[in-house]
C-alpha cells in the first residue's frame, strides 16, 4: 500500500453557502480497491465528480501519479487515466455496443472521418469475449437489459486502458453471475495495479473485496480503516454517527386472515404454475437470482402485464386484474424496482408525486383539493420521516432513500390490503434502508400484508417472516423465518431445493 497513486487533499466544495465537502482527503495506492462509504447526501459523489473533472472544487490540491494536476472537465480526468462509471447510466441507446464503447475515439481511415468498421467490431469483441457480455457488437444499446448497461458502461471504463478506475453502485442492477465477473474483473485489475475506488451500499461487497475503507459524513472525513480490522457495526456507526440497534429491525406481528392468494399463475416464458398466499400482518419474501421470474409475477399481479392463465383472490374472492387500475382498486399496492423510471414523475413535486395514486380521493370532480392533499400528505408524514426543504420541491432532488419513501407513501396513501415491494432498498444507504425496514415491520403490525421481493439475501432472511425461492420461473422451496441459511437459498435457487 505504500506506492500511492492519488492524493487529495483539504478538498472543499460549497453550494449556496452549504458546505458538501469541508477539508476532506482521500489516498488511493497502487492495486487497491478502495471503498468510499457514507450515507447519502455524505459527499462521496460530490468528492468523486471533483476527481472526474465533473465539478471543480473551492480549495484543496489533486496529486495523481507523482505530479500535482488541474482536472478541468471530464475529458482530462481520461487523459490522466482515470475513468468513472457512474450509478445513473447514460450510454446512447440509438446506437449499437460499438458505437458506445468507442464513441469519440473509434479507429478511422487517415486523413478522413470515415470509421474502419471492421476494425472497430474486431476490438469491441475481444472486449466483450474477454469479460463474457452476451450481445454482439452491432447490437442496439436501447434492446439491453439494465443489467447488461451496466456492464456495458463498466468494459467501456476499462477499455481506456484506465490507470485509475472510480465504480458507484457498479451491482446495483447486475445478476448474481454478472456480479461474479465483475469481482472477477476487479481481481485483474489489482494483480496489473489498476486502483479501484467502489462505491456500494452493499456490507457484503465492501467486506469482501476491498482493501481500506474511507467514511464520509456530512461532507467530513471521518476514517480510513483497513477492511480486515473492521467490523459492520462499528463501520455503520462511522457512517450514521450512531449505533443502529439492529440492521435489520424486525418486529414481531399478529399474522391474520389470508390477504392474497395465488393458484396457478403463468406467463409464458417467464413463470408458470406460481401458487403462494399471503396473510395480514406477514411479510413474504422472494428470493431468486436474476431472471428467475420474481419481478414479471408481480407485475403479472398488478396487471402491467397479461397472465396466460392461473387466478387471484383477494381476501377470498376472485379478482380479474386486466390493468394497474383493477389492482389499485382491490387494494393491491407495488412499489417497483425502478423507482426512477416506474416509480417517480422526477420533474414534478414530492406533493404532487405522493398523491399521484389516490387522486380520486382528494378530488371534488374533475378538481383536486388542496386542503385534503395537504391533509392526506401531513397525516402520512407524522409517522415517515422524508428529508425535505418543502413539498414542493422537485422529487428529483431528493437522495435515493428519501425518493423510496416518497414512492412508498404515494402507494400507502390509496389505503392498500397488500404492499408489494420489489427490491424496496436499492441504490440507498445504511441509514435510509433501517428507517425503511421500520417502516416495514410498523406496517406488518398494522395488518398490512407486505410481498417483499429481494436479491439482497441478508434483508430477505433479517425481514421475512416466510420465504420463497424461485429459479426459472418457478417456485423451488418454501421455509420460515431462521431454517435456511443463503447458501442454502442459493442451492435452492440453482435447483437443489426442497419444497417445505
Amino acid at each position: 500500500m505504500s506506492d500511492i497513486v492519488l492524493k487529495m487533499r483539504g478538498i472543499t466544495k460549497s453550494y449556496f453557502g452549504v458546505k458538501a465537502l469541508d477539508d476532506v482527503s482521500l489516498e488511493v495506492s497502487r492495486g487497491e480497491v478502495h471503498a468510499l462509504m457514507g450515507e447519502n447526501g455524505a459527499g462521496k459523489s460530490t468528492l468523486m465528480k471533483i476527481l472526474s473533472g465533473l465539478v471543480k472544487p473551492d480549495a484543496g490540491e489533486i496529486e495523481f501519479e507523482g505530479s500535482k494536476v488541474q482536472i478541468a472537465d471530464p475529458q482530462a480526468a481520461l487523459n490522466l487515466g482515470i475513468a468513472m462509471i457512474h450509478q445513473e447510466l447514460n450510454p446512447i441507446p440509438e446506437m449499437t455496443v460499438s458505437e458506445n464503447i468507442f464513441l469519440g475515439r473509434e479507429p478511422r481511415y487517415p486523413g478522413t472521418p470515415f470509421i474502419r468498421k471492421k476494425q472497430l467490431e474486431e476490438q469491441t469483441k475481444g472486449l466483450l469475449e474477454e469479460y463474457q457480455f452476451h450481445a454482439g457488437p452491432n447490437t442496439k444499446v436501447g434492446t439491453l437489459s439494465v443489467a447488461q448497461k451496466q456492464m456495458l458502461e463498466i468494459i467501456k471504463a476499462i477499455s481506456y486502458d484506465a490507470r485509475l478506475i472510480i465504480m458507484d453502485e457498479p451491482t446495483s442492477a447486475l445478476s448474481e453471475n454478472e456480479v461474479k465477473t465483475l469481482f472477477q474483473t476487479i481481481e485483474r485489475l489489482k494483480r496489473q495495479g489498476v486502483p479501484v475506488v467502489y462505491i456500494s451500499h452493499r456490507m457484503e461487497e465492501i467486506f469482501s473485496i476491498t482493501d481500506r475503507i474511507t467514511v464520509l459524513r456530512d461532507g467530513k472525513l471521518i476514517g480510513v480503516r483497513n477492511t480486515r480490522e473492521t467490523e459492520v457495526d462499528g463501520l455503520i456507526s462511522m457512517m450514521v454517527g450512531r449505533p443502529l440497534d439492529a440492521i435489520y429491525p424486525k418486529e414481531e406481528a399478529s399474522i391474520g386472515e389470508t390477504v392474497l392468494e395465488v393458484r396457478g399463475l403463468t406467463r409464458l416464458p417467464h413463470f408458470k404454475d406460481i401458487s403462494f398466499s399471503v396473510r395480514q400482518g406477514e411479510i413474504l419474501g422472494i428470493a431468486g437470482l436474476m431472471g428467475a421470474g420474481r419481478s414479471e409475477v408481480m407485475r403479472a399481479l398488478f396487471g402491467i402485464d397479461r397472465a396466460d392463465g392461473g387466478e387471484v383472490l383477494m381476501t377470498g374472492e376472485k379478482i380479474q386484474v386486466k390493468h394497474p387500475s383493477d389492482a389499485i382498486r382491490h387494494g393491491i399496492a407495488f412499489v417497483t424496482e425502478d423507482r426512477k423510471e416506474l416509480g417517480l414523475v422526477l420533474s414534478r413535486s414530492i406533493r404532487e408525486n405522493m398523491t399521484l395514486s389516490s387522486l380520486s380521493r382528494i378530488s371534488a370532480g374533475p378538481f383536486v383539493s388542496r386542503s385534503a392533499e395537504a391533509a392526506a400528505c401531513d397525516d402520512m408524514l407524522s409517522g415517515i420521516r422524508i428529508k425535505m426543504n418543502r413539498m414542493e420541491q422537485e422529487v428529483l432532488t431528493l437522495s435515493g432513500g428519501n425518493q423510496q419513501k416518497v414512492v412508498i407513501v404515494k402507494w400507502l396513501l390509496t389505503s392498500p390490503k397488500l404492499l408489494i415491494l420489489d427490491e424496496p432498498t436499492r441504490g440507498i444507504d445504511v441509514g435510509a434502508k433501517a428507517e425503511i425496514y421500520r417502516m416495514m415491520s410498523k406496517l406488518a403490525r398494522e395488518g398490512l400484508a407486505i410481498v417483499m421481493v429481494s436479491s439482497e439475501l441478508p434483508e430477505v432472511l433479517g425481514m421475512s417472516d416466510r420465504i420463497l425461492v424461485m429459479g426459472e420461473g418457478e417456485i423451488r422451496g418454501e421455509f420460515l423465518r431462521g431454517e435456511i441459511t443463503q447458501e442454502q437459498i442459493l442451492e435452492c435457487a440453482l435447483g437443489g431445493g426442497r419444497i417445505a
